[in-house]
């Protein structure tokens, strides 16, 4: 990390690279947090209304918590492990090659700082492109949420916007936000160590894709954990 997070020896050459990374591991990723944002919004919103069957509980109350499922909880730390596997198997997969191929190795006889160099855009990239993912997985899964109901009618389609603007908190859209930076860093750094010291040819470089969504894995739902202590207390 002491070799990635260094000032980049030219800046330009890095604001491309950088722009190249947010297209190819955040903009692609659009497609999948989209689909799975509005079918797991319809599903939290049908799972709240069944559980909330009850005369005695406003029907408002439908669209509250799905709203504050989306925001907490599954646009930040479900969209960063869904990122983990398929952005991070990307980024293990494509630094391992690099290093049976020993193309790093030659970055490093030629006097590049290779860990800053291939690793450093990729983290930057993420860490402005994935917030992004995040605001557009909760308004997606509000929506989803919103067919669902106005297509079943498990309740007025008017008490779930109103339930959607029900005692709104705005920090609860930042406290997503500043979750999905640091699990930004997580899904890229973990990955690109394991791809960094990858070796024993293409089995290598798979076992180390493995083990580093495995890895990334276990420490978001750490730092979840840590980030709902410091923030929400």
């Amino acid at each position: 990390m002491t070799k990635v997070f260094t000032k980049p020896d030219k800046p330009r050459l890095f604001f491309k690279h950088m722009m190249r990374e947010m297209f190819k591991l955040g903009f692609t990723s659009i497609p999948i947090v989209a689909i799975i944002s509005l079918f797991i919004g319809a599903v939290i919103a049908l799972q709240m209304a069944l559980n909330f069957d009850s005369p005695l509980l406003p029907k408002i109350y439908i669209g509250l918590a799905t709203r504050e499922v989306l925001l907490l909880e599954f646009s930040s730390t479900v969209i960063a492990l869904i990122l983990a596997g398929k952005v991070g198997s990307n980024i293990a997969s494509e630094i391992g090659s690099m290093r049976i191929t020993e193309q790093i190795d030659a970055m490093e006889i030629m006097g590049l700082n290779s860990a800053n160099y291939l690793i450093l855009p990729k983290v930057v990239a993420l860490v402005i492109f994935n917030p992004f993912l995040t605001a557009l997985s909760s308004i997606l899964g509000i929506i989803g949420g919103g067919l669902l109901v106005d297509i079943t009618q498990v309740i007025r389609i008017v008490d779930y916007i109103n339930g959607i603007q029900f005692v709104f908190n705005e920090f609860y859209v930042f406290y997503g936000i500043i979750k999905m930076a640091v699990f930004s860093i997580i899904i890229t750094t973990i990955p690109a160590f394991y791809g960094y010291y990858a070796s024993g040819g293409s089995l290598g470089v798979g076992q180390s894709s493995t083990r580093s969504i495995v890895a990334s894995s276990v420490f978001i739902l750490v730092f979840d954990l840590i980030l709902t202590q410091l923030l929400l207390q």
